[in-house]
């Protein structure tokens, strides 16, 4: 997983801001691990150690570089393209599964033992799935704390920590400081004009750049459901169905970060409502990797826009299966108004409706109500912790879905970066519309998701220019 130890010494050299996150330099000189672009002066080869993670670092006894804050790096793009037990892994616990349900909870997921799957995860990551986890409530834990007027109890239980006294522990532990040092030190609640009001959480998400913020709006646009989604010129809004309860966000572009603000039924939702926010946005993908393979497909900085709830956009998927965008937007917004709640209606609800109140073709409905009995009854998992193997196969026994709409599902929810949608009409176009043929594709592995969203946006321009 990690590059080479001269490899990852000449890239701390060049200081290099987009390897943030691929790895983590621990200093034994002085007992901190920072970023690869640490502003700081590199130190001696000697005294650099090269780990795969912040928690491995954590365990092996370093503490966060208070210049550079290596735990706030957007994450390690290699788990946009791992589709085994260990991407998966670290997908759920970033998702926030430990937390939730522990460590059996997740080894079940996975299919494997918690002691086996501790140790496979030690193996590749230098450290086990609590230690993965504690790391991420630390920086849950400091986000709020150096950003949010929240007392400290609040942001104990909002970022995971079972206890205050774990809380305390687990910061002076990670960051060398109290919660108390850290707010002072971080200029008070205001420092970014970022607060808590009313029930608002406002942070920041790190994105990697390249970013090309306007084609994922754009994306967005023109696949927005009225009633959960809305567009205001950079600024998009959306309802959120969460593990503890409902939440809502509001995200913006800022130049270099995306500005998030939340609001939850339950703070404990926070690390899931910000993840899922992350892969909507699919901040964590390595743009720079795509576009050496793509090529001039697009604008540089392109990305495969996620989902924040795998079971609406398989939904979705089903409804667009065959008609145009703004057919299937106008039957997802028939449903949505039906369920009444201001939200997604949840696959339960669908499960037990009527197929005939759908507004669209009766079999498309009926597939819509199989689908989700598989969700609500927990025989389909549609989430970026999902096996796609599995999921693939599951989706493909459904009568009425076929590869078409398990591809969509693959790209959008389960993450997979390498999906080429044979048969696409807009991918077609977008083809023709660069004179390529589908013999193209193969020299686009392993990114042919990204491909397949250039080539749409390719056909929607060639169409407008006719």
């Amino acid at each position: 997983m990690l590059p080479d130890t001269e490899q990852c010494r000449r890239i701390c050299r060049s200081g290099d801001p987009r390897f943030d996150g691929w790895f983590i330099v621990g200093v034994t000189s002085t007992g901190i691990y920072c970023r690869p672009s640490c502003p700081a002066r590199t130190p001696k080869p000697e005294n650099m150690r090269f780990l795969p993670t912040a928690a491995a670092a954590q365990s092996a006894g370093f503490r966060a570089c208070k210049r550079c804050r290596p735990d706030a790096s957007p994450g390690s793009p290699e788990w946009n393209v791992r589709a085994d037990a260990v991407g998966r892994a670290v997908r759920l616990i970033a998702d926030g599964e430990v937390d939730r349900g522990g460590v059996e909870s997740l080894a079940s997921r996975l299919g494997y033992s918690s002691r086996h799957l501790n140790r496979i995860l030690v193996a590749e990551l230098g450290a086990g799935p609590l230690a993965l986890a504690r790391a991420q409530r630390a920086q849950t834990a400091r986000v709020l704390i150096e950003t949010t007027s929240m007392p400290f109890t609040e942001v104990a239980f909002a970022a995971g920590f079972a206890s205050i006294r774990q809380f305390n522990d687990t910061i002076r532990d990670v960051f060398a400081s109290s919660p108390t040092e850290l707010r002072v030190r971080a200029g008070g609640v205001d420092r970014h004009s970022q607060a808590l009001t009313g029930g608002e959480v406002r942070l920041r998400l790190a994105v990697r750049q390249p970013f090309d913020a306007a084609g994922v709006w754009y994306f967005l646009r023109l696949r927005m459901i009225d009633g959960i989604e809305e567009m205001d010129g950079h600024t998009y809004r959306r309802t959120l169905v969460l593990p503890r309860g409902r939440g809502s966000v509001e995200l913006r572009y800022a130049g270099t970060h995306i500005d998030a603000s939340l609001r939850l039924d339950d703070l404990a939702d926070l690390t899931a409502a910000v993840q899922r926010c992350r892969r909507l946005l699919d901040l964590d993908a390595d743009p720079v990797a795509i576009d050496q393979v793509l090529g001039s497909l697009g604008p540089p900085g392109g990305r495969v826009p996620g989902a924040v709830d795998g079971w609406e956009l398989a939904a979705r998927a089903v409804v667009g299966q065959q008609v145009s965008l703004a057919s299937a937007a106008a039957v997802l917004r028939r449903l949505v108004t039906a369920s009444g709640d201001g939200a997604f209606p949840t696959a339960e609800r669908v499960a037990e409706a009527d197929p005939a109140t759908f507004g669209m073709p009766r079999a498309k409905g009926v597939t819509l109500v199989a689908l989700a009995r598989e969700v609500a009854d927990g025989r389909l998992a549609l989430d970026a912790g999902a096996d796609r193997d599995e999921t693939a196969a599951a989706l493909l026994a459904i009568s009425g879905i076929g590869p078409w709409t398990t591809g969509y599902v693959a790209m959008r929810a389960l993450g997979d970066p390498d999906v080429f949608l044979d048969g696409d009409v807009a991918a077609g176009k977008g083809l023709a519309a660069r004179g390529l043929d589908l013999a193209s594709a193969d020299q686009w592995r392993p990114w042919r998701s990204y491909a397949v969203v250039r080539l749409w946006r390719s056909a929607i321009d060639k169409g407008a220019r006719s």
